[in-house]
């Protein structure tokens, strides 16, 4: 018997994109394997360690404890649609220039929970950071880094809304 299929509409990383998607399947593997976007890592499977955090409808969701059905009608965001090598995110500039990366397989997932949080808190505390963190795991750079990281970004975020009336970083 073939598996039944559903046709969902969501979109990623600002682009309107349709996938055809069974029951079973997670955010994580249509983003990975049918988008072809492979930032969003697979760690635990279980939603414990945080690599494949993705940003859904503003909120950082672990990707493969999220049903691709349950997306249908979102905005999904991943590490690809922040910035570029040229052009980095803040976030992205600021873990590089902390050294709060070292063998990079958490660093995708810590930045869009970091993302998440200061695009709703753009002026986080230590402890704000160390909560919104929480449920991401590293193995390699402890805590400290990047913590420094996403409270450089949050500065540096702000100074850019405050030169450009309120607006947040555009990326």
């Amino acid at each position: 018997m073939a598996e039944m299929t559903y046709t969902i509409r969501l979109t990623l990383n600002g682009q309107p994109r349709t996938f055809t998607v069974t029951q079973e399947e997670t955010l994580l593997h249509l983003i990975r394997e049918q988008a072809g976007l492979t930032g969003a890592k697979k760690g635990c499977d279980l939603g414990e360690c945080g690599a494949c955090t993705v940003i859904m409808d503003g909120r950082a969701v672990n990707s493969c404890c999220v049903f691709a059905l349950q997306a249908d009608g979102a905005d999904v965001e991943t590490i690809e649609g922040i910035g570029t090598a040229e052009a980095p995110h803040p976030l992205q500039q600021a873990f590089v220039d902390a050294g709060a990366i070292q063998c990079g397989y958490c660093t995708p997932g810590m930045i869009m929970a970091a993302k998440a949080l200061l695009d709703r808190n753009p002026s986080p505390t230590m402890e704000e950071i160390r909560q919104a963190m929480s449920g991401n795991l590293c193995r390699c750079t402890g805590y400290e880094k990047i913590e420094q990281a996403i409270a450089q970004a949050s500065e540096i975020i702000a100074a850019y809304a405050e030169q450009n009336g309120g607006k947040a970083h555009g990326n």
